[in-house]
């Protein structure tokens, strides 16, 4: 299959993948369905070209090790959805933004440039050396290591403010 025909059943069932994953893990996806139609195509396009499903909004280098951190869901969608309620394209948001107490704004791009990046692979961290502290779920025991603990936590579902600092 190329990138030129995409068809519409292919964009529906991942689609339904991606509802499923969201709903799995405590995410909720963008209300605008047309809108998230075009951002899962774009993923589809994506796959066709590149071979995996890189985040339609960023642009991918062509090679899956330089693109990792861009794979949808991609690394920056947490983040962003902490700070912003929703990740840079959007797909994923808040249950504010669902709700209709925030509006999605424009976010600030958070992928570092490709020198930065390359600086920071292959390094092996020792204890007390991460670069994010490590949050826990204090109802299951979860653990994650970045700037936040998640809005819901992927395995239980309880909110934000169940998580403890561990590290």
């Amino acid at each position: 299959m190329t990138a030129g025909n995409i068809s519409g059943d292919l964009v529906r069932q991942r689609l339904q993948k991606i509802r499923e994953e969201a709903e799995a893990g405590g995410y909720l996806l963008n209300p605008d369905v047309s809108f998230v139609e075009s951002l899962v195509a774009g993923i589809c396009v994506n796959e066709a070209r590149y071979g995996y499903p890189a985040c339609p909004c960023r642009l991918s280098m062509g090679k899956k090790e330089d693109d990792l951190d861009i794979i949808c869901p991609c690394d920056y969608r947490d983040p962003d959805l902490n700070e912003y309620g929703s990740c840079y394209c959007a797909l994923y948001v808040s249950g504010d933004v669902v709700s209709g107490k925030q509006k999605i704004g424009s976010i600030p791009e958070r992928r570092p440039s490709r020198g930065e990046r390359m600086k920071k692979t292959g390094g092996v961290f020792q204890a007390g050396t991460l670069p994010y502290p490590v949050w826990r779920c204090r109802v299951c025991g979860y653990l994650c290591a970045r700037e936040n603990p998640p809005l819901v936590c992927p395995i239980c579902k309880v909110t934000q403010d169940r998580f403890e600092k561990f590290l």
